[in-house]
């Protein structure tokens, strides 16, 4: 019978210690994805805070599997206790609810996949003065679009275009409401009534966020130049802090035009960073839109520019400051 040779017995060596040390490290991973799976969070009484798995529970304590050690923590101590979701479920793929708007989180979309999902919430807004384009921001028929669309009108129809098997069909709400205007930054808030509405549930539009816009980024531009509704026009960001008349803009190639005014700038994620609002003549590829920061704003502060039907002109206009009198006249 042979003797084992010394290179033998030193592999058997090295083969058990690395299963001592590889047994630690695989129970550790499994308690690691086992924390990130079930995982809740507890804050203390200290202002501590502290999350994992709880692996057991008693009248007075819980115990809380950390990944490295589990902790034994009274009861007594713990002043809020919540069940952690999953990342993907925090924030959700319809991104995070503000009450009347919904702002977005979405992965990069193609423009062809962003219009056909978020196409259908760009309506048409039609007066007697004329026609215009918005969006909208929720489900039950709350909408945005500019200021100069229908300021000073009472008659406001919204027309919608609901795809179907054998292509768009054309709804028309006539009794639609103006809800709050705010006249210095071209913004109008419009409700479409309940009872046209039905139990009708309407595609909505996600805010994004302008600072995380970027110069030379690709958008796109959905609305009703001259009349001609269901129209995308793409471009880029050329600037997003363009001053005209006092108020800031972004800037953008998407071309805009008669008709766009109210309509939503999307970004490569189908989630709106602006309403576009202006355009230059004889200068092509250099059109103003509203920064959504803005939107947020005017919709979050709404009663401060609730819309009086008996003054057509509300929200608030400020007259102009007197002009000084000139040196030996009196005024």
């Amino acid at each position: 019978m042979s003797r084992p040779s010394v290179r033998s017995l030193v592999g058997a060596l090295l083969a058990l210690v690395g299963a001592a040390f590889c047994a630690p490290l695989a129970s550790a991973a499994l308690a690691f994805a086992s924390l990130a799976e079930e995982a809740e969070s507890f804050v203390l009484r200290d202002g501590g805070r502290v999350r994992g798995k709880v692996v057991k529970e008693t009248a007075e304590d819980v115990f809380v599997d950390v990944g490295y050690t589990i902790l034994e923590i009274p009861l007594a101590t713990i002043v809020e206790r919540v069940a952690d979701a999953p990342e993907d479920e925090a924030v959700g793929a319809e991104g995070v609810d503000k009450g009347l708007y919904t702002e977005g989180h979405l992965t990069e979309l193609s423009v062809q996949e962003a219009v056909e999902r978020f196409g259908g919430g760009v309506v048409v807004v039609r007066t007697p003065s004329g026609t215009g384009s918005g969006f909208i921001l929720r489900e039950d028929g709350y909408l945005v679009t500019n200021a100069h669309v229908v300021q000073g009108e009472i008659e406001v129809t919204v027309v919608m275009y609901r795809k179907t098997d054998d292509g768009y069909e054309k709804e028309l709400f006539e009794n639609s409401r103006i809800v709050a205007v705010n006249p210095f930054i071209d913004l109008a808030l419009v409700k479409i009534d309940e009872e046209d509405l039905g139990d009708r549930t309407l595609t909505k539009v996600m805010l994004g966020d302008i600072e995380e816009a970027e110069v030379g980024e690709p958008v796109f531009a959905i609305g009703a130049p001259l009349g001609m509704d269901r129209s995308v026009s793409e471009g880029i960001i050329s600037i997003k802090n363009r001053s005209h008349e006092g108020k800031v803009y972004v800037q953008t190639t998407a071309a805009i035009n008669p008709g766009n005014s109210g309509g939503p700038l999307f970004n490569s994620k189908g989630e709106v960073i602006a309403v576009n609002t202006l355009g230059y003549m004889f200068a092509e590829g250099m059109n103003l839109s509203i920064p959504v920061d803005y939107v947020k704003h005017f919709i979050e502060n709404r009663d401060a520019f609730a819309y009086d039907r008996d003054n057509p002109n509300s929200g608030y206009r400020y007259l102009a400051p007197p002009t000084r009198p000139e040196d030996g006249v009196e005024p």
